[in-house]
């Protein structure tokens, strides 16, 4: 389990004192809400750096306002990396807070918001950061709920943000692999085992054409598994 504490912006009155009391309880990671630019991850960093916190102290950037979406490459790629100091963990999607800055009326689907969640998931995927969907209001449709789960997760998202505790089991259902897609990726990883498949890029199973970026992508998932229990 991942423990993560939202502060204030820094630029608040209270941030930065948010900061310190979350460090104090040692965290896995700060969630920072309306982060617009590189300079807004640059000053957390900073911060979390002078106070001496580990570096497993990671930061998760709430991406809110129409800035915060067109830097969404820019601010995933400048502190990703854990080699070069990075601590971004995670991009997410404040989806309240963009509708309420761009106009756009609430709509099942989310039509008019689909472009700008790609452009997130994109950046994450980039820079290999996780992406989080934002949260889903009614808490009291579950129906709605789970039909924009399973929106998310084909748009690519790794979780939801949640706001009440009926929505953490189908929100655990629809992002953790499913029992089949769990058996699908120890097959390939056990068909790429056998003795003559390590010198292929591409290998028969079961009459499909299975390729070497399947079976990291099964590995990865089996990971996630892994990482999970």
């Amino acid at each position: 389990m991942t423990t993560a504490i939202r502060i204030n912006p820094l630029t608040t009155e209270t941030g930065q004192e948010d900061m310190k009391t979350a460090l104090a309880c040692q965290p896995d990671a700060i969630l920072l809400p309306k982060v617009e630019t590189v300079a807004n991850l640059a000053a957390a960093s900073a911060m979390l750096n002078r106070n001496g916190a580990p570096l497993r102290i990671r930061l998760w950037a709430m991406l809110e306002t129409p800035a915060g979406i067109v830097n969404a490459a820019a601010i995933a790629g400048a502190y990703s990396q854990i080699s070069a100091g990075g601590r971004l963990e995670a991009l997410i999607v404040g989806v309240n807070d963009l509708r309420s800055a761009t106009g756009v009326a609430p709509a099942p689907g989310r039509a008019y918001l689909v472009p700008w969640l790609m452009q997130v998931v994109l950046a994450a995927r980039a820079y290999d950061v996780a992406v989080i969907d934002g949260v889903y209001n009614d808490f009291a449709d579950n129906a709605g709920f789970e039909t924009e789960c399973t929106e998310a997760r084909a748009m690519g998202f790794d979780g939801k943000m949640l706001i009440h505790p009926g929505q953490i089991d189908p929100a655990n259902a629809h992002f953790s692999p499913s029992e089949a897609a769990l058996a699908e990726a120890r097959a390939i990883v056990e068909a790429f085992a056998k003795p003559g498949a390590d010198g292929h890029n591409v290998i028969d199973l079961d009459g499909r054409m299975i390729e070497r970026l399947h079976l990291e992508q099964a590995e990865a998932l089996l990971a996630k598994a892994r990482n999970s229990e």
